[in-house]
C-alpha cells in the first residue's frame, strides 16, 4: 500500500476530536476482547515430559515446605490439598494415563500422612492443659522455695543469737582470767596465793568448756543446715523434673514436628511418579 497524502479539510470545516494513540490501542484490545479474540498468546499446552518434571518439582517443594507459627494443624487440610491437586493435575494430563498400582501407591500414601497429621492435630489440642500443668509446677517450685527461704532466715537468725550469747560468755571469763593474773602477780592484801591459783584454775575450766560448747554448737548448726539443704532439694527435685518435661512438651508442640512426615509422604510419591514413568516407558515383555 503506497504512501497517502494527507487530506487537507476545506475551510470553514469544523475539525474533529482525535482520540491519542494510548486510548486507540485501548479500543483495539477492548475489540479484541468482546469479539473474543485473545490479547496473548494461547498457552503452550505441557507435554508429558514437562507435566512429570513439573510434579516432581512440586512434591520436593511441598516435602520441604515449613509452617510459620502454632498451631501448625491450621496448615494440614491446605498442605493435603495441594499435594492432591498436583497429583490430579498430573493424573489429568491427556499422555499419563495411572495404573492401578500407582493409584493404591498413591492412596497408601495418602493414608499414612492423613493419620500422621490427625495424630499432631491432636497432640497440639493438648498444649493448654500442657501450659497449666506447667504453670502449677513453677508456682509449686516458687512455693517451695519460698519456704526454705523463710526456714534459713529463722535458722540463721537463731545460730547468730546462739552463737553470740556464747562468744559473750567467752568474753566474761576471759576478762575475769585476765583479773586473776593481775591479781595473783599484783601486791593486793587480803587474798591468799593458793585461792588465786584455784580461781584461775576454775576460770580457765569453764573458758575451756565454753569453748568446746562453742565448736559443738558450730559444729551441730552445720549438720542442722546440711539437713535442711537436703530437705530443700528432696522437696523440690521432682518439681523440676516436671517443669521440665512439660517445658520440653510444649517445645516439641511449638515446632514444626510434622515437617519429617510430610517430607517422608512426598518422598514416597516422588518414588510412586518415578516408577510409574518407567513402567509406562518400559514395553511390556512378548511372552
Amino acid at each position: 500500500m503506497g504512501y497517502q497524502p494527507r487530506i487537507r479539510s476545506p475551510k470553514h470545516s469544523i475539525n474533529e476530536y482525535t482520540k491519542p494513540f494510548r486510548e486507540k490501542r485501548k479500543d483495539r484490545k477492548r475489540i479484541r476482547r468482546r469479539l473474543g479474540r485473545p490479547v496473548l498468546e494461547e498457552k503452550h499446552a505441557a507435554t508429558e515430559r514437562e507435566i512429570s518434571e513439573l510434579t516432581l518439582k512440586r512434591l520436593h517443594t511441598l516435602g520441604n515446605q515449613r509452617f510459620g507459627s502454632f498451631p501448625f494443624s491450621e496448615h494440614f487440610n491446605r498442605w493435603l490439598s495441594n499435594v492432591s491437586a498436583v497429583l490430579s493435575e498430573f493424573e489429568s494430563h491427556p499422555n499419563v494415563t495411572a495404573d492401578e498400582q500407582f493409584l493404591k501407591e498413591r492412596a497408601q500414601t495418602f493414608e499414612v500422612i492423613i493419620l500422621q497429621l490427625e495424630e499432631r492435630r491432636k497432640k497440639e489440642t493438648s498444649v493448654n492443659q500442657e501450659i497449666t500443668n506447667l504453670s502449677y509446677y513453677k508456682s509449686r517450685l516458687k512455693q517451695i522455695n519460698t519456704e526454705y527461704a523463710t526456714i534459713m532466715a529463722a535458722f540463721k537468725n537463731r545460730k547468730n543469737r546462739e552463737i553470740r550469747r556464747l562468744y559473750s560468755g567467752i568474753n566474761r571469763l576471759k576478762n575475769e582470767q585476765n583479773n586473776v593474773i593481775r591479781l595473783k602477780t599484783g601486791l593486793f592484801r587480803g587474798i591468799s596465793r593458793n585461792k588465786k591459783e584455784l580461781k584461775e584454775i576454775e576460770i580457765a575450766q569453764e573458758l575451756s568448756d565454753k569453748q568446746r560448747e562453742l565448736e559443738l554448737v558450730m559444729l551441730n548448726f552445720s549438720a542442722e543446715q546440711r539437713e535442711l539443704r537436703d530437705e530443700h532439694e528432696r522437696r523440690r527435685e521432682p518439681v523440676l523434673e516436671q517443669i521440665k518435661f512439660f517445658q520440653k512438651k510444649i517445645g516439641d508442640l511449638e515446632e514444626d514436628g510434622s515437617l519429617e512426615e510430610r517430607w517422608f509422604a512426598c518422598e514416597a510419591l516422588i518414588d510412586a511418579v518415578n516408577t510409574f514413568l518407567q513402567r509406562k516407558a518400559t514395553p511390556p515383555s512378548r511372552g
